[in-house]
């Protein structure tokens, strides 16, 4: 599913008008990436956790230049399925 489906798909249950649910799908979006870049969590009760993850700093091997790299510690964004959506998910 795309994000033009989504749209699609909420504009046809609320009948709000693509425009408005395109700006409001983007605005979500938005604050969303923000609130990651800051370090801050997304808690969406019943669905699930937009958080921060870091990872440690590691070594690594170029196997076609036969050397080794450090790979520094960094944070990345990750999604954590809240449990009734994941009950949800296996039926």
């Amino acid at each position: 599913m795309t994000k033009a489906d989504i749209v699609n798909e909420i504009a046809k249950n609320t009948g709000i008008d693509k425009a408005t649910v395109l700006k409001t799908v983007e605005s979500f979006m938005d604050v969303v990436k923000d609130s990651l870049s800051k370090n801050e969590n997304v808690y969406l009760r019943g669905f699930g956790s937009f958080i921060v993850k870091t990872r440690a700093q590691k070594t690594a091997r170029n196997i076609s230049k036969n050397t080794t790299i450090i790979i520094p510690a960094h944070s990345i964004p990750a999604f954590k399925p809240a449990k009734t959506f994941i009950t949800q998910v296996r039926k």
